[in-house]
């Protein structure tokens, strides 16, 4: 059982997940995971690694399929269904390593992101916006991706899965190996993001930065959820503090 810390307002739920058990063949990496993800929130998943946070959002966004439990996107049961069957229920996935296609361009990768839709005038109004987000990326338009600065990289990353007009943007370390001003930047964008309505779900190795971002969050050990609360809760707790923010 879970210890919660503070009390959560009523929300509407974007995101229920019940029960979720992952494997790698003999290895368990889940064992009854759930969560939730309120419409207009952003929620953080916390832990060490091997913790099983990256599992728990593979998981959900369809590259791994769960041995049991149950995944539940906006009230409609997608347990099971693959990556390419959520983008367009309004799922989006930006994982760990960025994942972009390093010998195309950053206009390539962008319109790979809208690869699904066809209402082409709105994808240029949608480009435009990620471009507003981070003018770096229009700078560099032209560039193929692997050419660009890791944190250019993690821009672009953001905006491919922005550019598929998400509820739910599911992000997977996304402050990883970049320096403090970049870090501080992308996090600036993030609250921006989720202040235009798109909920988020957040694996962060920077539990400062995640509890400082988050409404919720989650802290995971070996495959279970140990902790739930309120991200300032949680921010304030001893035992988090001790654990996970080096004091």
């Amino acid at each position: 059982m879970a210890t919660v810390l503070g009390s959560r307002a009523p929300r509407d739920p974007l995101l229920d997940v019940k029960d979720l058990h992952v494997s790698y063949g003999a290895i368990i990496a889940l064992r009854g995971v759930s969560l939730s993800v309120g419409k207009g929130e952003v929620v953080a998943l916390i832990g060490a690694n091997g913790a099983g946070k990256t599992s728990t959002l593979r998981a959900v966004s369809g590259m791994l399929r769960p041995t049991r439990g149950s995944i539940l996107l906006d009230g409609g049961d997608v347990t099971g269904l693959k990556a390419n069957q959520l983008v367009p229920r309004g799922m989006a996935h930006a994982p760990e390593g960025r994942g972009i296609f390093l010998n195309l361009s950053v206009a390539e990768n962008l319109d790979l992101g809208a690869y699904l839709r066809r209402d082409t005038a709105e994808i240029d109004k949608d480009r435009e916006q990620c471009f507003a987000l981070f003018p770096i990326l229009k700078e560099r338009w032209q560039q193929r991706a692997g050419t660009l600065s890791g944190g250019e990289q993690q821009m672009l990353a953001i905006s491919r899965a922005l550019m598929s007009r998400p509820r739910l943007l599911l992000l997977d370390e996304p402050s990883l190996g970049l320096a403090p001003q970049v870090i501080e930047r992308i996090f600036t964008i993030l609250r921006e993001i989720n202040s235009k309505g798109v909920s988020i779900l957040l694996v962060e190795q920077n539990a400062h930065l995640a509890l400082g971002l988050c409404h919720y969050a989650y802290v995971l050990e070996t495959g279970e959820v140990v902790m739930e609360g309120l991200g300032k809760e949680l921010l304030a707790s001893p035992e988090i503090r001790k654990a996970y923010l080096g004091e």
